[in-house]
Order: structure tokens, then C-alpha cells, then sequence
């Protein structure tokens, strides 16, 4: 469905894309993922030749994409973060003037705006203008525009942003039937719970190149954190805290009062050394909680932690 090659794109002396790859099979929902300034948006709107580049190779459906290729285009659908609507227009007139873009007949696009309406639930809300909706709706309205002419290929960037949760779970159920429906979908969001429940495939990017590319599962066994533990402890002394540290595969505990953490390597072998340790102090220990690693563990481990733009 997507394939890039190498690609190369620069501000001046910024390296937005650095020789930057990606392929992107049809019938998938594909995470693409990175902090602030990564270059996800800059590798979008190449692929969508909104955008000239110095180096490299694109095509889309198999083809070569150049920003006369009206015939691919048309097969695709896009929703960008920012909400892209006429204020002049009511909800339905919105759908129909996007959806005009793609298809002419009028009876034909009459049958598409109106499937638009039902699926994002808008259709007590076609005479209402834009300034009228909560954020949740206005948010739908613009899946709505990006979507209505049926498109094969869908460009999502973060449309869940500022969302309540009732709206952003119809937006994410929404997703899940466009790709149902045949739709391969391109996701970005800064929600990584989001990309783990929806996202077949994954790849994070930084500084405009690839780091990782996987399923959750692959990207998941990349890291070196594993299991996380968190124990209910009345008291730990500072010496005992300080033996748990040390202890082989154990990557960060901390303790607040009243409950520990520890966080150790690959499978849960070091974690059971924690238990093991308190036992022998013979420091009570009360509930128990277990978590396996998150994805957003694997982006801040492969990303880093510090604060971005």
C-alpha cells in the first residue's frame, strides 16, 4: 500500500528526514509514532506529495506519488490534527463540499454524505454550524470531511486530541469498522494506550529515522525493562532498600512510604529475588500488583526521557 525508499528531506541546514524508510501493508492499521520535531508530520505530507523532497522514492498503491497523481488521490482520505472545517457551513454542507472534491455526481455524493453522517453519529447535528459542537463532535465532523468519499488509504493524525472519553472511544470503534471495511489506516497520537489497542503494526521514529518497527509484541521484547512490581510495605529501611537495588537484573525501585516499585530486566526472575530478600528480612508485605511492560515504556526507553519541543 505504501512503500518509501531513503527519503531525504531538508530545512537549510535541518535534517527533517534522514534517508527515512517505511512500508505499509494494505488491510493494516499502522502506528507511526515519535516525540515533538520526530518528523512524522514532514513524512506525511511527502507521502502525500503536499511536500518536495531531496532524496528518495515513494509510491502509494503500487505507483509512483508526485503531486499530479490525481488518480491516487482520490483513493485517499486525510484528517489532520488540526480541525479543518468551514465555519460558514453547516455540518452536512462541510461533508458535501469535501466529498465534492472527490466525487461530482450529485446523487452520488448526496448517498456518501449521508452515510458519512450516520457513521460519526452527526446526523441530529447536519444543520448545526461548527462553532455549535463540543470538541468531541467537531472532532467527528472532521473524520467525517476526511472520510466521506469512501477512501482506501486514511491518513489520522492524533484525532482524538482534547476529546472526552465517550468521544474518543466512538472515534477509535469508528476506526476499527473504516479498517474493518476495508481501509488501511496510517495513525499518529501521542495516546500510546490508543496505538495498543488499534495498531497491527508500529514504528517509531526519532530525529527523522527509523528506530524500531514492529507489532506491540516485537517492540515489547526490544527493551531491556520488563515486568513491573508494586508492593504494599509498611516500612523499609534505607540499608534494605539499598540491598535491593543491588540486586542482579534490577533496573529502578523506589520506595514512598508505603508501597515499592521495582522494575527489572526481561522476564520476572528479578522481581521474584524481591520478594525472596523481603522474606528473609522478614519485612510484611501485603497486596502484590504485577504489570508487563507498556508501549509507552518501550517509547521513552528507545526515545529517552527528556522534555521535547
Amino acid at each position: 500500500m505504501i512503500q518509501v525508499n531513503n527519503l531525504v528531506k531538508r530545512y537549510g541546514e535541518l535534517i527533517a528526514l534522514d534517508h527515512f524508510s517505511l512500508e505499509v501493508q494494505d488491510g493494516e492499521i499502522f502506528g507511526l509514532l515519535g516525540p515533538n520535531g520526530s518528523g512524522k508530520t514532514t513524512a506525511i505530507h511527502c507521502m502525500l506529495s503536499l511536500l518536495t523532497y531531496d532524496k528518495g522514492d515513494i509510491s502509494l498503491f503500487g505507483k509512483p506519488m508526485s503531486p499530479r497523481s490525481f488518480d491516487l488521490k482520490k483513493r485517499i482520505g486525510v484528517v489532520p490534527q488540526e480541525v479543518a472545517v468551514f465555519n460558514e457551513l453547516t455540518v452536512q454542507e462541510n461533508i458535501d463540499y469535501f466529498c465534492s472534491l472527490y466525487v461530482s455526481e450529485k446523487a452520488e455524493r448526496k448517498k456518501l454524505v449521508e452515510e458519512a453522517l450516520q457513521f460519526v453519529e452527526l446526523t441530529d447535528y447536519r444543520k448545526f454550524l461548527p462553532r455549535k459542537l463540543s470538541g468531541g463532535l467537531l472532532r467527528r465532523l472532521n473524520i467525517a470531511c476526511g472520510i466521506a468519499h469512501r477512501p482506501e488509504l486514511i491518513f489520522l493524525d492524533e484525532p482524538t486530541v482534547a476529546v472526552d472519553p465517550q468521544s474518543r472511544n466512538r472515534i477509535l470503534e469508528g476506526i476499527r469498522e473504516l479498517n474493518r471495511q476495508g481501509a488501511t489506516v496510517i495513525y499518529t497520537s501521542h495516546y500510546m494506550e490508543e496505538v495498543e489497542q488499534l495498531c497491527t503494526r508500529i514504528m517509531i521514529m526519532d530525529k527523522g529515522r527509523e528506530l524500531a518497527t514492529g507489532t506491540k509484541e516485537e517492540l515489547k521484547a526490544m527493551i531491556r525493562s520488563g515486568e513491573k512490581l508494586t508492593l504494599e510495605v509498611p516500612e523499609l529501611a534505607e540499608e534494605q532498600l539499598e540491598e535491593i537495588r543491588k540486586l542482579p537484573g534490577i533496573l529502578h525501585v523506589n520506595f514512598d512510604g508505603e508501597h515499592l516499585v521495582a522494575r527489572g530486566e526481561g522476564e520476572g526472575s528479578a522481581l521474584m529475588a524481591v520478594l525472596d530478600l523481603l522474606r528473609q528480612n522478614r519485612i510484611p508485605v501485603g497486596r502484590v500488583f504485577s504489570e508487563p511492560p507498556t508501549l509507552n515504556d518501550v517509547f521513552l526507553e528507545i526515545t529517552g526521557k527528556e522534555l521535547r519541543d
